[in-house]
């Protein structure tokens, strides 16, 4: 059985108001979560996320906007097309603390669909989130 959820913690070496830039700005999220974004900011709007290294789009709605403590979307599970798709929540939550932000990723929601589609999508997007999110890191150091 494949777990329902991927967590994440990390503590990032800046403001939570220019980490909450960072996961909530088409420029920020452009320049560490694939090569292009595009959001409106508020619950239902929708958000663009393009890697052009590996030809692929996705598309988000968004589901929680609480500056700067918390954003969260939805977006299809990977292996499945996006239209009718079964989706799983992407959930950031900062909290400060001392000398920078308490970054907590939850991505949840696999357990709805088949074992090896879930099995799959998890493992792809546990590796892409320790990828992004060392990308993010990068960013905000190079930016300090």
């Amino acid at each position: 059985m494949v777990s329902d959820a991927i967590e994440r913690v990390v503590i990032l070496q800046h403001p939570i108001e220019r980490v909450w830039a960072a996961l909530t700005t088409a420029e920020g999220l452009s320049r560490w979560f694939g090569s292009v974004a595009e959001i409106d900011l508020r619950p239902g709007g929708r958000a663009c996320f393009r890697w052009d290294h590996l030809d692929e789009e996705s598309v988000a709605t968004i589901a929680v906007v609480d500056p700067p403590h918390r954003f969260a979307f939805r977006w299809a599970i990977e292996g499945l097309a996006e239209d009718d798709a079964p989706q799983t929540l992407v959930d950031f939550t900062l909290e400060p603390v001392p000398n920078g932000t308490r970054l907590r990723l939850v991505e949840s929601g696999f357990a709805q669909v088949a074992d090896d589609v879930a099995r799959s999508a998890h493992k792809a997007n546990s590796q892409g989130w320790d990828t992004e999110l060392v990308d993010l890191e990068t960013y905000l150091d190079a930016t300090a």
